[in-house]
This record gives C-alpha cells, sequence and structure tokens, in this order.
C-alpha cells in the first residue's frame, strides 16, 4: 500500500496486514546492519514539522500496548515464525498519513499512531520496494481503528494475482455474488469456517479429531501466504485432493517447526484440480485453481493449504481475485469474485 507519512510528505510503501495492527515504517538512523534495503529514502523524522515523539506516560503508548526506555515509548514487533519471519522495533510517535485518492484530492490524516522502525528484518520474497507494514487487525492502534469514526468502521480491498488495485475506507461490498459472513472480533478477524468441499466431497471442520464448528475458528490474515489448517485436518485434506488430482504428488519439505509439507506437483504433469469451496458460516466461496495453488518455482505448483500446530488461518492466496469488505459495526466479512487488477 502507498501512502505518504510527515510533513513534508515522504513516500511509504507497507505491507497491508490484517494480522497486525501498528503501521510502521523504516526511519533513519538505520545503520545498514540493523535495516533492510528499501528503494525510497529512508523517513527522517528529524525533517518533519508534524512528528511528535510519545512520551511511556501518555494514553497512546497505552494504546499501542507498547514498552518504555528511558521514558520513551518503545514498540518491538515479530511476524511469522522460524526462520522466515521477520521484526520491527523502534520508537512509538504520531504523524501525519497522506493518502491518494480515486478524486485525485489528497487526503490528510494527523496525529496518527505509528512505528519509526529503527532495527528491522524482512522475510522472504518480500517485495523490493517496501519499507514496512501497515497495520488494518482490530487493534486500538491499527490505522482501522484511529480512522473508526470517518470510515464507520468499514473498509475493503482486492488483492491482485498482478498489477495493483485500491483499498477502499468507508465503503461497503454489494453487488451480485456477494456473500457475507459473521464477523467475531477478538484480538484478529475471525470467521467460522464450517467445512472445505473438493469436488462433491464436504470434509466438515474439525480439530484434534473433534468437530470444531464454534463461532470464531479462523482469523484472516493478509500477512500471511498459506491458509493454515490443523494438522490431522490438512492431512486428511491432502488426501482427499491428491486422490482427485491425476498426477504424481510431491511433497515439499521446509524447515519450519510445527508445520506439515507442502502438497505440490510438476507443472509438466498438467494435474487437473478439482473445484474447491470453503465454506464459512453463511457463505460459500468458491475458490480459483490460482486461489488452490500456486507456482512455487520454474517446475512446481504448490497448493495454498498447509498443516500447523498453532493457529488456524485464513491466508493472502486465497484472498487474490476476492473484493473482501469488513463492517466492524455490523460485524460482518463479505467476498465478491471479481478481477481484483481492475479495481
Amino acid at each position: 500500500m502507498h501512502l505518504s507519512i510527515g510533513s513534508p510528505p515522504v513516500d511509504i510503501y507497507g505491507s497491508v496486514d490484517t494480522g497486525s495492527d501498528l503501521v510502521w515504517t523504516q526511519c533513519e538512523p538505520c545503520p545498514q546492519s540493523q535495516c533492510f534495503r528499501q528503494e525510497a529514502p529512508l523517513f527522517d523524522p528529524k525533517k518533519s514539522s508534524t512528528y511528535n515523539s510519545i512520551s511511556c506516560f501518555s494514553f497512546q503508548c497505552v494504546i499501542a500496548g507498547t514498552n518504555c526506555s528511558e521514558g520513551d515509548c518503545i514498540y518491538s514487533l515479530a511476524y511469522g515464525r522460524g526462520l522466515h519471519g521477520s521484526f520491527s522495533s523502534g520508537n512509538i510517535a504520531t504523524e501525519t498519513l497522506t493518502f491518494g485518492s480515486t478524486s485525485g484530492q489528497p487526503l490528510e490524516m494527523p496525529k496518527i499512531i505509528f512505528g519509526c522502525g529503527h532495527n528491522n528484518s524482512e522475510s522472504p520474497n518480500t517485495p523490493s520496494n517496501r519499507t514496512g507494514t501497515i497495520g488494518l487487525g482490530p487493534g486500538s492502534s491499527s490505522l482501522i481503528s484511529q480512522m473508526a469514526t470517518s470510515i464507520a468502521g468499514k473498509f475493503s480491498y482486492c488483492l491482485p494475482h498482478q498489477g495493483s488495485s485500491t483499498i477502499n475506507f468507508g465503503g461497503i461490498v454489494a453487488g451480485a455474488g456477494v456473500v457475507s459472513t459473521p464477523l467475531i472480533i477478538r484480538d484478529h478477524y475471525y470467521l467460522t469456517l464450517e467445512a472445505i468441499s473438493v469436488g462433491n466431497q464436504r470434509l466438515e471442520f474439525v480439530s484434534g479429531g473433534k468437530y470444531f464448528i464454534d463461532a470464531g475458528n479462523i482469523f484472516v490474515d493478509t500477512g500471511v501466504q498459506r491458509t493454515l489448517l490443523p494438522l490431522e485436518y490438512d492431512s486428511n485434506l491432502k488426501l482427499v485432493m491428491s486422490n482427485m488430482i491425476r498426477a504424481q504428488p510431491i511433497e515439499i519439505k521446509i524447515g519450519e517447526p510445527g508445520l506439515s509439507d507442502i502438497l505440490c506437483y510438476n507443472i509438466s504433469s498438467q494435474p487437473e484440480l478439482p473445484e474447491v469451496t470453503i465454506h464459512f458460516k453463511g457463505a460459500d466461496v468458491k475458490l480459483s485453481p490460482s486461489n488452490i495453488f500456486q507456482n512455487f518455482s520454474d517446475d512446481l505448483m504448490c497448493s495454498a493449504f498447509r498443516g500447523g500446530d498453532a493457529n488456524t488461518i485464513y491466508g493472502n492466496i486465497m484472498q487474490i481475485n476476492f473484493l473482501i469488505g469488513y463492517d466492524t459495526e455490523q460485524r460482518t466479512v463479505s467476498f465478491k469474485s471479481t478481477h481484483c487488477a481492475n479495481n
């Protein structure tokens, strides 16, 4: 997501993340050994007339849920798990954020709480133009919570397979083909997964050998690629899927503790993929082949599902080419299949 920070405004490019709250960007001073390389110039708070540092005793520091160091409000965040995670730490401050808009008139939002990162690491496959993260989660320090009154708790995004699209603050997802499911807000945006269908075979969602369709059993996270499911359920899903695909499966081992192998196929075998439908409460989301498998390399395509021993997460591969709208006041999430590069 492209926006600007400070006065005069400096361009930043943050990974849109519904799985975290804080907006942060790399800031000067940022030694090469402590920060990742970015294409855009680093934001220098000393050159901005609207930058304000936050003391440990301010309400903004409490909202951001952070720590104190020599009277300054600081943060420390870790993303992902294992060797492939990323992190950021630095100072909590307030700044003016400037958004471009479809009307062509920039929108300024003053005194937004954000993180000025001085020690940061990125995960592999991160876009080279990234400067930080745009937290859209439900926490008090997220961009959505700080914009809540002006957008009536509504926002939507459309992740394209390639190219760019716009994010909408304040609008709703409507029209033919829209399906909606109840939203449960805790530390993340939770939905209720009831089952997954592969072809004509429906697998009721289970966890630990028991039916597990309690309200809010999976959360939506644009910051995670693959959809993470309980290990036993993922194993059953792989078995059903591989039985329906007439090609020799390959399991790729990636050394991450607590995660299962990924089901892959040689692209040259031209596997025909079955139709997959995600059954949320009250909403059946029919996936396209590109939501189910993604090219892992020049000759391998790999599943967007993966088993894990921790959280159950609806990842971003399955969100591609869906207009997804959140209404945090009415507590719904809506899905509409579309070509996101056109939106």
